[in-house]
């Protein structure tokens, strides 16, 4: 009995997999390049205003054209749990398609009374996503793919000034305190009214507007898009990663001191490094060691507290010959003084 059960189990089996049907990889892949082309084509508006602000102001937008391969590489380092269980399509999916699409065409071509706003559009294109994943992929996926696209929604596009208003109006005054400050420690005559500074150079003043000059507080942005990342890559811990997020406010804020005062350092030889596009190349040098501080951040949080549970994993995944090598040499050691004594 045996004997036949086995050929027959097994003739079961090929059938069953004989009758599972897969999709080749180069349709897929011909499926997957074609929506994206129809996406892009239907929102080309939203990329086309996108693109243009993010090569004209690089200092303050020109992360956002990173932002979408981050947002990949978060997909990419969550794809085995993705590809745990085959896709089921959610047909709730496709009302969130067509209320996005319909939600983009008024908050780019009308009517008046809607919203047109570019950040009006760039919801719609993250509820359009959305709807997408969901019909696709369904629930499950759409649960892992969440975070990857709020990422993609939120920071891949440019916040306008009324809404940034809101956040870094406060902070550019202590952006014009504190590098006022700065420069009056290292000597320099300087007076300041509101977030004008006034830099005397023989008598003449040179003045420095920091609320245009520093309109880089929008590199807020880039700093919390930045903070994000590097938490949700570096970091496995909650409040780890909370505090980190929470350090792109102050980080931001102390590269704007520096940068100011960086400028009316250049002043002093040439009033016109305080004008012009000149800040915004020195908000991106100063983008670099902002990085830098920013990852020793992140270093200073994962070695603050020793994770025990991890260590005992690595001990437990420790190859057995390892494990014999360590304890004969902690034996020969602990004998070593009997033989000595011989």
């Amino acid at each position: 009995m045996k004997s036949q059960s086995a050929p027959t189990s097994r003739a079961t089996a090929a059938v069953n997999t004989a009758s599972v049907r897969t999709i080749p990889s180069g349709r897929l892949l011909f499926a997957g390049g074609l929506l994206v082309v129809v996406l892009i084509a239907v929102y080309f508006k939203f990329f086309q205003t996108q693109i243009r602000w993010a090569l004209l102001e690089p200092a303050d937008w020109g992360h956002t054209l990173l932002v979408p391969a981050i947002s990949g590489y978060f997909v990419w380092l969550r794809r085995e749990e993705l590809l745990a269980e085959p896709f089921k399509a959610n047909w709730l999916g496709f009302p969130c398609v067509l209320l996005g699409i319909a939600a983009y065409v008024a908050s780019a071509f009308g009517p008046s009374w809607f919203v047109v706003h570019h950040n009006a559009q760039g919801v719609s294109l993250g509820l359009t996503l959305f709807g997408l994943i969901l019909q696709i992929c369904g629930w499950r996926a759409t649960k892992i793919l969440l975070f990857p696209l709020c990422y993609f929604v939120v920071f891949g596009q440019s916040i306008s000034d009324r809404l940034l208003q809101l956040i870094t109006e406060r902070m550019q005054d202590w952006s014009a305190i504190g590098s006022f400050y700065a420069l009056a420690l290292i000597g320099i005559d300087v007076d300041r009214s509101g977030n004008v500074i006034s830099i005397y150079v023989n008598g003449e003043p040179r003045q420095l507007n920091v609320a245009e000059a520093c309109s880089g507080m929008r590199m807020l942005v880039a700093f919390l898009a930045l903070g994000v990342a590097i938490a949700y890559t570096g970091l496995t811990r909650n409040w780890q990663r909370a505090l980190l997020i929470a350090a792109g406010f102050p980080v931001a804020l102390g590269v704007n001191v520096l940068r100011v005062f960086t400028l009316g350092i250049l002043s002093l030889y040439d009033a016109d490094f305080a004008t012009g596009d000149f800040h915004s190349f020195i908000g991106l040098v100063w983008l670099v060691p902002a990085l830098l501080f920013y990852l020793g951040i992140m270093w200073f949080l994962s070695n603050l507290f020793v994770d025990e549970k991890q260590d005992r994993v690595k001990v437990a995944k420790q190859p057995v010959s390892t494990a014999r090598v360590a304890s004969d040499s902690k034996g020969r050691d602990s004998s070593g003084g009997g033989t000595n004594a011989r």
